[in-house]
């Protein structure tokens, strides 16, 4: 399993104490398996100061969520520009 990417969040809690959120992208490679190919997998792993939790995806799972990902991300992006120029 290779880690692809991580996103650090760091956040302050009600005592003003600091923390961490961690996302993580791992991958693991698609494989042989009695001569057939078998997907790999994308990990998306979430940890924290308390514990971590994990999602296993299919690569079509993957693709899914990446491309809504990219989607909401777009229109939230492209309505902020909207409302500098009506600012403007």
């Amino acid at each position: 399993m290779s880690v692809e990417d991580e996103v650090i969040h760091w956040w302050k809690d009600e005592k003003g104490e600091q923390h961490r959120t961690i996302l993580r992208l791992e991958s693991d490679a698609p494989t042989n398996s009695n001569g057939f190919p078998r997907d790999g997998v994308v990990t998306v792993r979430i940890m924290n100061t308390v514990g971590q939790v994990a999602i296993k995806l299919s690569p079509d799972e993957a693709l899914r969520v990446s491309t809504q990902l990219v989607s909401v991300a777009k229109e939230m992006l492209n309505k902020k520009r909207k409302m500098w120029r009506e600012r403007d």
